[in-house]
């Protein structure tokens, strides 16, 4: 019998890759970093626990390309959290996978490059230095889960995590989240639906054993003790649902479940109809009904850049536009600045009084 005629026969090569234990000992968490994530997730938990009245709020690129611009980004962005940090707590947002609905860039991780090079390694090293400097000037930093692998080697240094409405459904992403050491936020489905979160936040708090690596890349059965702070992230869908009428229902959902009424808005996607202008606007939504007595809403997201909107990935890529996404549209910096403070403005007086339902 021939081998090559049953095994990997739509395989075209198979690169060994740097373990997590390796990529973690060239670049390693300093004191600083450990403390920014360790003092965030808990905070995060806060939050959700009801012990912290302020509002989490995941802010930043929809996706990481350029670091350069990305760590640009980081700076103005510390400055604003410490400016707001009375009433929102500030996570960037780091996205460095992207999922594919058929092909398309697939994130900085996957393609570093962006030219199909596929250099992983690299990637990986890219992303896990980015977050170190994060971590290390004390900005806490939220990404989406997507690969099952990937966390091995750079959740050390993330304090928030999504889990997307295209995977929220996923057995393999529940099993995932189950064993995170940070909160996980589930995106409702991609047509609006709440009961897919529903299910995944049941899952999630569950004991799970599954496939995965270790820190040494080897294969292993991971078992987990359930994730107790997932929550419910409402990204819109056929049509948005960050109203007050939706957020009631979403409220219902929870509770008729035994769930915490613990919800987080995603001001982009399908709750700005993918247009970043809406995003204020919805933004200025929440915040209004929490004026009005809302106590489950407990953060927010947005999607935002240094430049306003977005562009597709020029054949050179020295043409590219600084600051500006290769994937959603964003607001700008300016915008930015003024949603968080326009929002610590009209809250910095509600929050303090507010009480659990």
């Amino acid at each position: 019998m021939r081998p090559n005629l049953i095994n990997n026969i739509n395989v075209t090569a198979q690169d060994v890759l740097l373990t997590p234990d390796d990529i973690k000992q060239r670049l390693p968490m300093s004191e600083a970093a450990e403390i920014t994530v360790l003092e965030g997730r808990q905070v995060v938990q806060n939050i959700l626990d009801r012990q912290d009245p302020r509002l989490f709020v995941v802010v930043g690129p929809c996706s990481i390309h350029d670091v350069a611009a990305a760590r640009d980004y980081a700076l103005r962005l510390k400055a604003l959290a410490d400016e707001v940090q009375e009433t929102l707590f500030v996570i960037m947002r780091v996205y460095f996978e992207k999922p594919r609905t058929t092909v398309g860039w697939k994130g900085l991780i996957n393609d570093p490059r962006m030219d199909d090079s596929f250099r992983i390694e690299e990637g990986l090293q890219l992303a896990r230095s980015l977050l170190l400097d994060l971590a290390e000037m004390g900005l806490p930093a939220g990404t989406e889960a997507l690969d099952p692998i990937i966390p091995q080697y750079i959740h050390d240094l993330i304090t928030w995590t999504a889990i997307g409405a295209r995977t929220t459904e996923s057995q393999t992403h529940r099993e995932i989240a189950s064993g995170l050491s940070t909160p996980v936020g589930f995106k409702n489905g991609t047509n609006g639906s709440l009961d897919v979160a529903i299910n995944a936040l049941q899952s999630v708090a569950s004991p799970h054993s599954f496939l995965g690596i270790n820190q040494l890349g080897q294969s292993a059965v991971i078992r987990t003790g359930g994730n107790r702070y997932g929550h419910m992230v409402l990204r819109g869908g056929d049509r948005p649902n960050y109203d007050s009428v939706s957020i009631a229902l979403c409220e219902k959902a929870l509770r008729d479940k035994k769930l915490p009424e613990n919800i987080v808005v995603d001001c982009s996607h399908a709750n700005s109809f993918k247009d970043p202008t809406m995003q204020p606007l919805v933004m200025r939504d929440c915040v209004h009904q929490i004026m009005e007595g809302n106590r489950s809403i407990v953060g927010l997201m947005i999607e935002s850049n240094i430049g306003a909107g977005n562009q597709p990935i020029p054949a050179d890529l020295k043409q590219l536009k600084y600051g500006v996404s290769v994937t959603d549209a964003c607001v700008n910096w300016a915008t930015t600045e003024a949603m968080l403070r326009e929002a610590h403005a009209k809250l910095k007086d509600v929050l303090p009084g507010r009480k659990a339902g």
